[in-house]
């Protein structure tokens, strides 16, 4: 069954009262998704995991602090995983020696192939089509490279205030796009 944003709306203030069949219910919705914004930061499965759980973990933690009127909360559930993986990756290449180990194969599900075989995936294909190529490219590098505003606008020599202004019209767009699409 699937469930949208609006449940997604009613199950967070559900969270923050303590009942955890919603937090079930968001997790079970909304993981494999948020795994493959995580796996595509991070390079490795392990890490994808680890940020997915940090960020169910400060979901369950600060659900109460979240103001639905003051944003979207699928996209506050993606930036949770996407500063965690952030984070993660960040932390890691810090650590990483010259010598690192090889990686081992994640015996996990791919949930980003089951996403990309998806008619909601060939929808966001078609509209991030529409782009311009140059919007197509901030998006690109901010959540699929997962650079900061900041360094998407060093690369691109690009103001930061225009980066930013152009990244939430191309995701105003992008909004407005897979809405007609469904």
């Amino acid at each position: 069954m699937e469930y949208g944003a609006d449940d997604l709306a009613t199950l967070i203030p559900q969270i923050a009262a303590g009942d955890r069949a919603a937090f079930k219910r968001v997790y079970d919705m909304h993981s494999p998704r948020l795994y493959a914004v995580a796996i595509r930061i991070t390079r490795q499965g392990a890490l994808a995991s680890d940020a997915v759980q940090d960020a169910f973990l400060q979901l369950w933690r600060n659900a109460g602090q979240f103001d639905l009127t003051r944003g979207n909360p699928e996209a506050w559930l993606v930036s949770l995983v996407r500063y965690r993986a952030l984070d993660i990756a960040r932390r890691r290449t810090r650590e990483v020696s010259d010598e690192e180990a090889p990686e081992q194969v994640d015996t996990d599900p791919d949930p980003l192939s089951r996403l990309a075989a998806s008619q909601d995936a060939a929808a966001l294909h078609a509209c991030l089509g529409a782009l311009e190529a140059e919007r197509r490219r901030l998006l690109s590098l901010a959540f699929i490279e997962g650079l900061s505003h900041s360094e998407v606008a060093d690369r691109l020599k690009l103001p930061l205030g225009t980066v930013k202004s152009w990244i939430r019209r191309s995701l105003q767009s992008l909004r407005l796009c897979l809405e007609a699409a469904t």
